[in-house]
């Protein structure tokens, strides 16, 4: 008779090997490219600060909050349980957690009320860490800090309003603005019959007797609808004008904000993007009448902006996770980091990203020295974003799509969050203006404001004849840079490399050799396939993985 064979232990056929653990307990403020870039352009007296709320972005508690608030969408209620209107959304608590981690530590407003030089560098750095935790809840973010400017052109509304925009306190729910510790703000221009065309709006705007305006029409996509104030675009007697409008008026009554219903999005499942519509709604004036896309414009650079530093951040944490994901897998007995495919793939998307992250504060020491009255930074900004917002916001969803395949299929599964990440990836290439618009952008500013194209020439030549591929790709880009009949046909292919120059120019100036070298060869010399991971075999792959993100 056999012996009986022996009981196998219960669940001992699911024991876990060979995988990689989650990537928390990190600070992603640790990370030499964004340091050296807030040191670069002015605010190195931020970075105890940064690396504070690094701490915060890595743990478990945001990774948490990150995924309950994108797991539990936000509701609207546009009635009360006794038929009130009320035209209200309802989040979960993950999301007021994730707004009052982030606006307190000064993504939002502050930096307007900050005198100290580098404070918009700050700002940013802080902008980047708050997006890699979480993005949706960065619209209402984003859009607090960019409405101070175009506010400023309405002195007495700005006095009232913009020390609440700058607070670092966030204080939800609807009740008088002045009340309040802390006021978000949003925006609403597009309408469905317009889009990008808000000439076409056909919102309208009737001035009453007591100096305010009343609104009557709709907005077709107007994103975090329970902020306090709204800058929107309606149509008045002398033209398309720009007007403040609090979604609570000073007297405590609730103004007329009917939520017809929420966007069902893509991505950014978090933030709650909606259809308003406005019935005699009290509104007013900012900016002179007639002026409204002048004023707003103001706004709009500001959010464009922050797209581009958005992209940057989720750029840059999708690198983290693929880099941590191939540092704890190991295939055929060697770690994955190790394979020299991978090591060409994660190489490739570390120059991506430090060329992204550098533009990006680049973009955000402009900005601050702007408002300082620095006349070529304001010139270099007017055309550097659009080149930025075009360019960095394209390559977003190809990086993310290659950072996920790193992980395999570990990276398709919802638990790993790349999957948010990927959703997420095309969204900052089509808010405040699509890749067309950014590009036909390009084409005004050398037609209307030549000293931007000055400005932008000057920063390209300051890293002249330091490679030879950086001055070669400019003198051609130059002479495709005079405008012919069939400038719009080109746009794309100009802005494109414009904004490759500009990279270039940057990491010969800033970065090490290594990244450098392998810029110039595979982005300016074409010495490389369309996807990532074609570096030339004699770069120097040590040297750009050192770059890589803890």
């Amino acid at each position: 008779m056999e012996a009986p064979m022996p009981s196998t232990p219960a669940g001992a056929t699911h024991e876990v090997t060979n995988q990689a653990p989650p990537l928390t307990g990190h600070n992603p403020a640790e990370d030499a490219v964004l340091l050296e870039g807030i040191r670069r352009e002015g605010a190195e007296w931020h970075i105890e600060e940064l690396r504070r709320f690094g701490k915060l972005v890595g743990s478990e508690e945001a990774r948490t909050w990150a995924d309950q608030a994108n797991r539990h969408e936000p509701e609207l209620r546009t009635h009360d349980r006794y038929g009130h209107r009320i035209d209200e959304v309802d989040f979960h608590p993950a999301y007021h957690s994730l707004l009052t981690a982030t606006v307190g530590a000064g993504a939002a407003g502050s930096a307007w009320a900050d005198e100290r030089p580098g404070a918009h560098v700050a700002r940013a750095g802080t902008f980047m860490l708050a997006t890699m935790m979480e993005q949706g809840h960065m619209c209402p973010v984003s859009m607090t800090y960019a409405v101070i400017p175009a506010l400023r052109r309405a002195p007495e509304l700005a006095k009232v309003y913009e020390p609440l925009l700058t607070s670092r306190t966030y204080d939800p729910g609807l009740r008088t603005p002045t009340g309040k510790q802390g006021l978000l703000a949003g925006m609403g221009m597009t309408e469905k019959q317009g889009g990008t065309d808000v000439r076409a709006n056909t919102t309208t705007a009737t001035e009453q007797a007591d100096g305010t305006w009343r609104l009557r029409g709709h907005k077709w996509f107007t994103s975090a609808p329970m902020s306090d104030l709204f800058l929107v675009l309606a149509q008045a007697p002398g033209g398309l004008s720009c007007f403040l409008l609090p979604r609570v008026l000073p007297d405590g009554t609730r103004n007329t904000f009917r939520i017809q219903r929420l966007k069902d999005k893509l991505g950014n499942r978090s933030n709650a993007s909606s259809e308003p519509e406005f019935d005699d709604t009290v509104a007013w004036l900012v900016g002179d009448e007639g002026r409204g896309v002048r004023t707003i414009i103001d706004m709009v650079t500001m959010t464009r902006l922050d797209c581009v530093l958005g992209s940057a951040a989720h750029i840059r944490e999708s690198l983290a996770q693929a880099a941590h994901h191939t540092r704890h897998r190991s295939v055929f007995g060697v770690e994955l980091i190790d394979q020299p495919l991978m090591r060409n793939v994660l190489a490739d998307l570390s120059l991506e990203s430090e060329a992204a992250t550098t533009l990006g504060l680049r973009l955000a020491g402009a900005a601050d020295r702007a408002q300082g009255g620095d006349a070529f930074e304001k010139a270099f900004l007017r055309l550097a974003t659009a080149v930025g917002k075009y360019w960095v916001c394209k390559r977003q969803p190809a990086f993310v799509a290659e950072a996920l395949e790193c992980l395999g299929g570990n990276g398709y599964d919802e638990a790993s969050g790349m999957p948010r990440l990927y959703r997420e990836a095309p969204l900052n290439g089509i808010w405040e203006g699509s890749g067309n618009v950014n590009a036909l952008d390009l084409l005004r500013v050398l037609t209307r404001e030549p000293e931007s194209l000055e400005a932008f020439r000057t920063e390209v030549e300051a890293a002249s004849g330091a490679d030879s591929r950086l001055d070669t790709a400019w003198r051609e880009l130059q002479g495709q840079l005079v405008l012919t009949e069939d400038a719009q046909l080109r746009a794309r292919h100009l802005v494109e490399r414009a904004a490759l120059v500009l990279q270039g120019s940057l990491l010969v100036r800033h970065a090490p050799p290594a990244v450098a070298d392998a810029f110039c060869a595979s982005r300016l010399a074409g010495d490389s396939g369309f996807a990532f991971g074609t570096l030339a075999a004699g770069s120097d792959f040590a040297g750009l993985l050192d770059r890589l993100p803890a």
